[in-house]
């Protein structure tokens, strides 16, 4: 807890000639000036923050006085008054669960959790996070740590452990997936293209027989299929964006919790047109490449 510095006490004014009845007087008001200070001061009780779903299961507000203690059986329970409310960090890993997260100061924290008869200062910790200015130097600051003091594990966040090694196997299946979905979708488009190519086989009978050239037709198709597939691509990225807030919003609701369910980033936005339109494209060409080679009496006969 942060606080003021203690004030030195001044030093009492004593008269070097003092009448009985000033010091009487004197007496009066300074014992007047004690009760009135000490019936006014309240005790001062060490500060925690609750996150927002625990202090609303509990129906606790800023200003009220909760107990907290080291043990689930309530032993050695200490009073500490709620500064205020938070929001935890969104976190997968806890997603499904609430969240009664408690924040104190270490101070604080050191002596709720002190052993009795543990001297001050023999406290262990566990687990230190260190940021680095460039998040390329993790390593090389890890070996470093690891060289200068031994018996220290240090290693990146970023590296497979513990819940990194899961929400990366999601990662790779993910990506597994949308691999999948864009070669099946590649080849049900390229099967729905050539069905409406060969509905314009007259058309391009036609198209040739009156003496356009068959690379002037594909060009003319490429640009078709390239307006299509933007078109279709934009169609796309307009409804996820409108379905974005609607599905962060359910299942915000539906786990108490903060976290960003689907996010259309403007990379993501660009990998999708980059994906899709080309794709788009070469499936008309494809489909139209089959109708060209086909002989021009042939694809003109009603």
């Amino acid at each position: 807890m942060n606080g003021s510095p203690p004030r030195r006490a001044a030093a009492p004014w004593r008269p070097r000639q003092a009448t009985a009845r000033t010091a009487v007087v004197l007496a009066i008001a300074a014992s007047a000036s004690l009760g009135l200070v000490s019936g006014a001061q309240e005790p001062v009780l060490p500060e925690v923050l609750l996150s927002r779903q625990l202090a609303a299961a509990e129906g606790l507000q800023p200003g009220d006085v909760v107990q907290l203690a080291p043990d689930a059986d309530g032993a050695g329970t200490r009073p500490f008054r709620v500064a205020g409310i938070y929001e935890p960090v969104p976190d997968p890993a806890q997603l499904g669960s609430l969240p009664r997260n408690v924040r104190l100061h270490l101070p604080d924290l050191l002596e709720l959790t002190r052993r009795p008869g543990a001297p001050v200062g023999t406290e262990h910790v566990a687990t230190i996070n260190i940021a680095v200015r460039d998040p390329a130097d993790a390593e090389r600051v890890a070996e470093e740590i690891n060289r200068r003091m031994p018996g220290v594990a240090a290693r990146p966040a970023a590296d497979a452990t513990g819940s990194a090694a899961t929400f990366r196997v999601l990662q790779r299946f993910h990506l597994a997936i949308a691999l999948v979905t864009i070669v099946a979708s590649t080849v049900f488009l390229l099967a729905l293209t050539i069905m409406l190519v060969d509905e314009r086989r007259e058309t391009v009978g036609v198209l040739r027989l009156i003496g356009l050239p068959v690379r002037r037709i594909l060009v003319q198709v490429s640009l078709e299929g390239l307006l299509i597939a933007g078109a279709g691509g934009l169609f796309g990225l307009g409804l996820a964006v409108m379905s974005e807030a609607l599905i962060n919003a359910y299942f915000q609701w539906r786990y108490d919790t903060a976290l960003l369910f689907v996010r259309i980033t403007p990379s993501v936005a660009a990998t999708a047109l980059v994906i899709a339109v080309p794709l788009g494209a070469a499936a008309t060409v494809a489909a139209s490449w089959a109708l060209m080679r086909r002989n021009a009496l042939r694809l003109a006969r009603r």
